[in-house]
Parts: structure tokens; sequence; C-alpha cells
């Protein structure tokens, strides 16, 4: 799954899930592709808006990012890290994981928004928002 991931910019590379409202272009998707990390293996809900105002509740399960941890949930591993950055430092020899993630959109109708869990375990690095056939558009 493509994801467009941003370089390094002062205000961070990340989201730390703490119930933002991501606004979509609004469209019929049929999964929700997300780049994650989680601080522990984490289980959480995300709450799926549509434009006829019905709001839907799906798991969403990440998967912890030390390096020697499995895929507890069945995602993808997207890649490894050979460090660990932290907000004020870098850990060598400290190798991290990032996980290919997706929720799935249930509902046949326009999706305009998707409502983070308030969990700062969870860390949202890219979102790609897919269709039936392929992906239509992509967040970072």
């Amino acid at each position: 799954m493509p994801f467009r991931f941003g370089g390094p910019d002062p205000a961070g590379d990340n989201i730390r899930c703490a119930g933002q409202y991501v606004e979509l272009p609004e469209g019929r998707y049929d999964w929700i592709h997300l780049l994650t990390a989680a601080e522990r293996r984490t289980e959480d809900t995300v709450a799926l808006h549509f434009a006829g105002g019905e709001v839907d509740f799906e798991p969403l399960r990440v998967s912890d990012f030390w390096a020697r941890a499995h895929a507890a949930f069945g995602e993808a591993k997207a890649f490894e890290t050979p460090v660990m950055h932290y907000p004020h430092h870098v850990q060598p020899r400290v190798e991290a994981l990032m996980w290919s993630q997706r929720v799935p959109v249930t509902r046949r109708a326009p999706l305009r928004g998707l409502r983070l869990p308030r969990n700062v375990a969870i860390h949202l690095f890219a979102m790609t928002l897919q269709t039936a056939g392929e992906p239509v558009a992509e967040r970072s």
C-alpha cells in the first residue's frame, strides 16, 4: 500500500492519537490504511463519520514498536529502523518497527471524517484511503 511520508519537520513526523478529528476527502471507501507504531501492544477504537451524520466505530489494533515484537494483530511490518528516535535524542542500537494496519469501512455511504482514539500510545504517521479498486487519496 503506498503512503506519502514527509521529510523531517520541526513540528514532528507523526500524530500521537489524542481524539483528533481528521477531515477526509468525502467519498466511498472500503479501507483506511494506516502507517502506525504503538508504545505497547495497543487496542482502541476509531470513529468513522459519514456525510449523513452516521458514526460507526471500528477497532484499531497496533503492535508494539520494539523490534523484537511480533505482529500481535496480523498487521504487516512496514519497515524497521536501525535506531530509536525520541523527541530529544536518538538511541543507537535500538531498532523500532512501524506497522501497516487497516480499518474497514463497512457502511456504504460517503465517509467524511475519522476521529482518532484518545490513546497517546498510538502514533499515526500516514494514512491512505482505498476503494474497491485502488488507493484514491493519500494523507500525510
